[in-house]
């Protein structure tokens, strides 16, 4: 039998105590580049994860200035409106002008809430997982 017979293997997946540096290295080359696609499709799920969540908190800040823009129409509206009420119409149009914006408050305490919930918008998982992928390049065993 001679060394060039099939049956005698040399690959390094088969057989990793034989595995060259070269080899190796050449391993590597191919694996980082799609360590790091993986590692970026991390941070692009988080940041839209985190973009949906303070959305809703942008649409909250929205309802909030719908609601103003609604309370000073009512102002205005009431003003005319409640003239022949039995309170001075200043007064009729105050209270109901004040429930409004009252809303208005409520929903933009609600808004700054859900923003403030999102938090910072770095893409923390992707980050740790780069620190981790580093450190295993380097041989630190964590």
């Amino acid at each position: 039998m001679s060394h060039t017979d099939a049956s005698v293997t040399t690959d390094p997946v088969e057989n990793p105590r034989e595995a060259s540096f070269g080899n190796l290295v050449s391993d590597l080359s191919t694996q980082i580049p799609e360590l790091v696609r993986s590692e970026i499709r991390l941070a692009q799920a988080e940041l839209a994860e985190k973009g949906k969540r303070a959305g809703v908190g942008i649409g909250m800040f929205s309802v909030a200035g719908l609601l103003g823009f609604f309370g000073l129409a009512l102002l205005l509206t009431t003003a005319v409106l409640l003239l022949d009420l039995v309170l001075p119409a200043w007064a009729a149009a105050l209270i109901v002008a004040g429930v409004v914006l009252a809303g208005a408050g409520i929903a933009a305490l609600g808004g700054r809430k859900q923003v403030a919930e999102v938090g910072s918008p770095t893409p923390e998982r992707a980050i740790e997982g780069v620190k981790a992928d580093v450190a295993t390049l380097k041989g630190d065993r964590a």
